[in-house]
């Protein structure tokens, strides 16, 4: 069985348990297969003065078995807001005594970086450290938003150089990444992975009912709902959906996520007239979100920018279409009519293409088809034939 030594500070835990559950699910998988064992490396940033939501995190357990992974939780020192330029570096330093000590007990074949920034550069200095190959994997943001910033950019243009392999979530990030000066000959493409057993059109007649009463929010079978699932951030759009909300008459928008926006988005709400249309879910538990997505006549999200959300994939998985814009892979699954909608970052291009999917709606098996080629088997399956070739080539 070979060894992967994974670091990735997107990963759950007892604090945030929805953080990074993508990159979890991903591992699980391939830990499950039993030709790969993974050990993760998931650094946990605090403050010089451990106060407030910075507490629990103190508290987590440096070791942990999760999925059948052992999770390693070193601590790193964290300046909020200012210290993005020196957490890769705090990050390897926390890493690589760790890494060293997992290695003499079950030597590591590949390196791998689960995010660009700062986790990429951070496990150049591990992988440098071990004498391994190593593998970083870019999803989005940390393309889009720190490939801007020229600090980050340049730590990992240099990390990219020393890599053996490169993933990415869509082609255009594929894309994005030669153009900052990364080897395109070594980027593959990656796609996100899907649980089918829970994403999967739901059509009970009562599953409105249902809702209402988990949720405490009236969603009646004659009125268009809408779902929105992301971040309250601005870069998600929720603010956009709010306004777009305004002309469509009765439709209910459901707004799944927390965030920083969250008391701006409320004050949009009821400035708009719409404040009792739109009901702010949280955090939910994770057997709702598919019964929020089938329930729903369109998943919209008008995003700034993406790699590939997953919140597209599984709304199409449950057989709802999806109104978004033209950013990252949008438009390798929204590549019909049946998908959805790609549409200009604005509440009128919004409220057209959620009023066009209401006019003709697609039928759901149909849009869930478009889905076939995502689960978390071939996820695991692709990612376990990428460390193979890095292995191979070293």
């Amino acid at each position: 069985m070979k060894h992967v030594l994974v670091l990735s500070t997107l990963y759950p835990n007892a604090v945030n348990p929805r953080f990074g559950t993508f990159v979890a699910r991903s591992l699980e998988a391939l830990a499950k297969r039993g030709d790969w064992r993974v050990t993760v490396i998931n650094p946990i940033g605090l403050p010089p003065l451990v106060l407030g939501r910075y507490r629990a995190l103190a508290d987590l357990p440096l070791l942990a078995e999760e999925g059948g992974i052992t999770i390693h939780r070193p601590r790193f020192t964290l300046i909020p807001r200012i210290g993005a330029r020196r957490n890769a570096a705090a990050i390897a330093r926390a890493a690589v005594p760790l890494a060293q000590a997992v290695h003499a007990q079950t030597p590591v074949d590949v390196v791998d970086a689960q995010f660009f920034f700062p986790d990429g550069p951070a496990a150049a200095e591990v992988a440098r450290a071990l004498g391994r190959p190593l593998s970083i994997k870019a999803r989005g943001s940390d393309i889009t938003f720190w490939g801007k910033q020229e600090f980050a950019a340049r730590q990992m243009v240099a990390a990219a150089q020393q890599a053996k392999g490169l993933l990415a979530v869509s082609r255009d990030l594929a894309g994005q990444m030669a153009a900052m000066g990364m080897p395109a000959e070594r980027i593959a493409l990656h796609y996100t992975g899907l649980d089918r057993d829970r994403f999967r059109p739901f059509a009970h007649p009562q599953l409105r009912r249902q809702l209402t009463e988990e949720l405490g929010f009236p969603l009646p079978d004659n009125s268009p709902l809408l779902a929105c699932v992301g971040a309250l951030i601005e870069r998600k759009g929720q603010a956009i959906a709010i306004r777009a909300l305004r002309d469509i008459p009765d439709a209910r928008l459901v707004l799944v996520g927390k965030g920083e926006d969250e008391a701006s988005l409320r004050s949009l709400a009821a400035r708009e007239g719409v404040g009792e249309r739109v009901l702010f879910a949280g955090s939910i538990d994770h057997d709702l979100m598919p019964l929020i997505l089938s329930a729903a006549d369109v998943m919209v999200l008008p995003t700034a920018n993406e790699g590939l959300a997953n919140a597209w994939v599984e709304a199409l998985a449950c057989g709802t279409p999806v109104v978004t814009c033209d950013v990252g892979g949008a438009r390798e699954l929204i590549a019909s009519d049946t998908a959805g909608r790609l549409v200009e970052r604005t509440p009128q291009a919004v409220t057209a293409g959620i009023k066009a999917i209401l006019a003709h709606p697609p039928e759901r098996e149909t849009v869930a088809a478009l889905t076939d080629s995502f689960s978390w088997d071939a996820n695991a399956a692709a990612l376990a034939a990428h460390y193979e070739r890095l292995v191979d080539g070293a």
